[in-house]
């Protein structure tokens, strides 16, 4: 996970901002289903680890991040039928101003590196607590990682995911 992290804020820090915010809309799933029984999440999941470790940095709750996760990851939209907002609308960083957490005509406006840092400091804050936590502990296991001299008996001395 830190590899991970680590790239998203690596795509922060050159303004490639698809990238940096398609990875963190995808974190709370990967955390929600890390702390689950099966492994699996779902939108309930997501937007409760969402509330419980995210929100309070904008009028974006839960359950409208996981629905513009939605829109966002599988149909390339900001706008969903059944937001609370008409789209949601990302500025990137300006050094002449300053936008964020603002409602326009219906729109919610977000800074994009608050919202990618809110979850990445979310993530990077709950999983020291999950050291005792069987079920993350279990699931952990599972979850994608770099490999950077391979991954035996499969592939050895080049950098792989897996």
């Amino acid at each position: 996970m830190e590899e991970f992290i680590k790239q998203i804020r690596i795509a922060l820090d050159n303004r490639l901002y698809y990238l940096a915010l398609q990875s963190c809309l995808s974190l709370p799933d990967i955390c929600a289903s890390l702390d689950s029984e099966d492994g699996r999440t779902t939108g309930a999941k997501y937007a409760k680890w969402y509330d419980e470790n995210v929100n309070g940095t904008s009028y974006l709750s839960g359950k409208d991040c996981y629905m513009f996760r939605c829109s966002a990851l599988h149909q390339g939209h900001t706008q969903n039928k059944n937001s609370r907002f008409s789209r949601i609308i990302f500025v990137e960083p300006n050094p002449s101003f300053f936008m964020h957490n603002n409602i326009i005509n219906g729109a919610l406006n977000i800074d994009i590196n608050v919202f990618c840092n809110s979850i990445l400091e979310a993530v990077e804050k709950w999983i020291p607590e999950q050291h005792n936590n069987d079920l993350f502990l279990k699931n952990y296991e599972l979850l994608i990682r770099r490999y950077p001299n391979g991954l035996p008996p499969f592939i050895v001395g080049i950098p792989v995911i897996s």
